[in-house]
């Protein structure tokens, strides 16, 4: 069974950097397709943040467009969110998500928080 296991995340002032890591574990047959990085703040709703497809199409969220960079290395099963320029409302708990070409067809990751401060 896969699984994934997440880093990187932790308190950071304002305009500051991090650089969040997801690995999947092995234990699959099945082919790892989109990556993806998803958050969500207290009394909010989980939302997309990047995702990154197997053919290294990528896509932002707008409000993180331009800050952040999603990458991958299919070597290492590991997608990698860098953040730039944070701010405040970039604070929130940070998901992974990764499709599968089998069951369960997709999965999470554990969340990391991410604490911006002024």
């Amino acid at each position: 069974q896969v699984q994934l296991v997440e880093s990187g995340g932790g308190l950071v002032q304002a305009g500051g950097s991090l650089r969040l890591s997801c690995a999947a574990s092995s234990g699959t047959i099945f082919s790892i397709g989109a990556m993806g990085w998803y958050r969500q703040a207290p009394g909010k709703q989980r939302e997309l943040v990047a995702v990154i497809t197997s053919g290294i199409y990528t896509n932002y969220a707008n409000s993180v467009r331009g800050r952040f960079t999603i990458s991958r290395d299919n070597a290492k099963n590991t997608v990698y969110l860098q953040m730039n320029s944070l701010k405040l409302e970039d604070t929130a708990v940070y998901y992974c998500k990764v499709d599968l070409s089998g069951p369960p067809g997709s999965i999470w990751g554990q969340g990391t928080q991410v604490t911006v401060s002024s």
